[in-house]
């Protein structure tokens, strides 16, 4: 292979000096536009590539974060990524990407490898029983970080989420309304903060009409089509079944959609769905999905100023950002479509 173009080549060619060479490829404002025009030419006709592990051996800085989500094949955490990805680009900052895959040793694994390459702090969505001793080491390590969309109890921390509790409240009041009186909650199946939230909200809204939930019509299964419809065969074979279901995400609220149509009954006619996320497939379902809308690109977005501000203040009290939920009303739960926004 031929040797590697150094700055010093470049600066050569473009008959300048190393220092203005240097500031160029820093997006320094200290260069005349002209000057910029003929460096940035050469080094295109050059191939040169700035050395950023020898920049970032000067400064101390690498301008990149480390993301660790739970799933990254769920479309929501697709979602989340991309805005995580959007907000970083915007700032000329980069984003190392590790799916655990609800693994706890894929975790360490990511996130031990994170701090090895230098990264500046972690958003992390944790596994399925994480214990608050893996996001206390990152702390002690001096590694900034942000949980999101799930929390860790145990400790005070930076969180970015949505008020999941409220959004399920709001789809069991809307059941409710409609006359349902035995509705069941479908998936969710660690023991997860998203978990614990979005099962209590169902749970408050059925106690406040005087139904209190029957156990049985609270279903754990994993978080997939296949679970959701598995589920919804196995509650309507029961002796006293349900007749509407809220689910703890859109993709178990689509498998339990296809089910129904499997049986012959219709979802918004014969039996009420409402799902949680509000992925681009619900909107697109037959019927569409009514759903509770989280803003999952806006959840990233979220989370990576909060990392931000944590990184320039290290000591700065610990903030929670809550974003409110919607309840998105479709054709699944058998009402005209309109907007429930939260109070």
């Amino acid at each position: 292979m031929p040797p590697r173009t150094t700055l010093k080549d470049l600066a050569r060619r473009a008959g300048v000096s190393t220092s203005t060479a240097s500031l160029v490829m820093r997006d320094s404002p200290l260069v005349a536009e002209a000057t910029r025009r003929r460096v940035l030419k050469m080094a295109r006709a050059l191939g040169y590539v700035r050395n950023r592990s020898a920049a970032n051996l000067r400064t101390r800085r690498s301008h990149t974060i480390g993301l660790v989500v739970c799933d990254i094949t769920n479309p929501f955490y697709a979602e989340f990524t991309a805005g995580i990805e959007a907000a970083c680009e915007r700032d000329g900052w980069v984003t190392f990407l590790g799916n655990s895959a609800e693994s706890l040793e894929r975790q360490e694994i990511f996130l031990r490898r994170m701090h090895e390459q230098g990264v500046e702090g972690i958003i992390i969505s944790p596994a399925e029983c994480t214990s608050p001793v893996t996001i206390r080491k990152l702390h002690e390590a001096g590694l900034p970080c942000v949980q999101a969309l799930r929390y860790l109890r145990g400790f005070t921390h930076d969180f970015a989420g949505v008020d999941s509790r409220l959004g399920v409240a709001l789809a069991t009041e809307h059941l409710i309304a409609l006359g349902h009186r035995r509705i069941a909650f479908i998936g969710g199946g660690g023991k997860t903060s998203a978990t614990r939230d979005r099962t209590a909200g169902y749970v408050d809204a059925m106690r406040r009409h005087g139904l209190a939930p029957h156990r049985n019509l609270i279903v754990r299964t994993a978080i997939s089509r296949d679970a959701g419809a598995s589920a919804i065969n196995v509650l309507l074979d029961s002796e006293a079944p349900p007749t509407a279901a809220i689910c703890y995400a859109d993709i178990i609220a689509l498998g339990v959609m296809w089910a129904l149509h499997e049986r012959g009954l219709r979802p918004g006619r014969d039996f009420a769905v409402v799902g949680h996320d509000n992925i681009s497939e619900a909107g697109w379902s037959r019927p569409a999905l009514t759903t509770v809308s989280v803003s999952p690109r806006q959840i990233g977005e979220e989370a990576v100023q909060l990392l931000f501000r944590r990184i320039a203040e290290p000591n700065k009290l610990p903030e929670r950002v809550l974003l409110p939920p919607r309840l998105i009303v479709r054709d699944s739960c058998g009402t005209a479509r309109q907007k429930v926004g939260a109070a």
